[in-house]
């Protein structure tokens, strides 16, 4: 552990606390209903960090991704689209399995094998173009929603967007539990993780360029908008929903390469 981990850990526990909402008054049962379900007790420190993420979106995210879809034909960037879920596979598969859903774990493995042989390495979804085996998104913070863990209070990141304790440890085991991560060392191993993390930003940013767009020009508190946007699509995810959810959701359980357009 590094000497100053401590000191970190002891600066963002401080942050946080001296962020924490103000609990409403027990008498006015309409506010406590809404501070209970909101689950957003760091809400100021959330919200400055929101304010944070708006600023590195303005000036880089936004920009990249709008470039992005300006110079790369659409049929480019669904074929990169494609490649990124295809390369998801394993972490699909896995939580497939924990989940114990058999079928969907078959559908899994069959759009793998079909779309990296007749597709190309997974440029082209034949599985889905010619066989009707639409993709899905499975992640191990759905996993530990099924197994019963609790989301936990709300929290903002930059960069990553909405997400909850359970989510963010989800997003880890993700990163533990992906082949790539543990496959051979040097130049070119690297140059291919850093690529594919560099796509994977600019694809999803570039897929909620329009439902993002939409929250700023017509909610009066994109905030809390994306607040609940995320929550919902999170709670259709776990239930095997498909994308019946707002698309406006980004964040680190959704849209990280998985082969799936949100619905705009």
């Amino acid at each position: 552990m590094p000497p100053n981990a401590p000191l970190l850990a002891l600066a963002l526990a401080v942050a946080l606390l001296a962020g924490c909402a103000t609990r409403p008054d027990p008498a006015d049962p309409d506010a406590v209903a809404e501070f209970e379900q909101n689950n957003d007790p760091a809400e100021p420190f959330n919200r400055t960090m929101y304010d944070v993420h708006q600023g590195i979106d303005r000036v880089v995210l936004r920009p990249v991704a709008s470039a992005y879809r300006g110079v790369v034909p659409q049929p480019v960037r669904t074929g990169i689209r494609n490649v990124l879920g295809n390369l998801r596979t394993p972490v699909i598969l896995a939580n497939d399995m924990l989940q114990g859903e058999p079928r969907r774990a078959g559908d899994t493995l069959g759009r793998f094998v079909v779309n990296t042989t007749l597709g190309v390495a997974g440029i082209f979804d034949v599985a889905s173009s010619l066989f009707g085996v639409r993709g899905h998104t499975e992640d191990y913070g759905q996993t530990l929603a099924r197994w019963g863990v609790g989301e936990g209070p709300y929290l903002f990141i930059p960069v990553l967007g909405p997400s909850n304790p359970r989510d963010l440890t989800g997003f880890g085991l993700g990163i533990a539990g992906d082949p790539l991560t543990w496959v051979g060392q040097g130049v070119a191993v690297d140059v291919l993780t850093g690529v594919r993390g560099g796509m994977t930003v600019v694809d999803t940013r570039e897929s909620l360029l329009d439902a993002l767009d939409d929250v700023e020009r017509t909610s009066l508190d994109p905030y809390a908008t994306l607040r609940s946007a995320y929550r919902q699509r999170r709670a259709a995810e776990i239930r095997n929903a498909g994308q019946a959810a707002p698309a406006a959701a980004g964040g680190t359980g959704f849209g990280v390469g998985t082969g799936v357009t949100p619905e705009r």
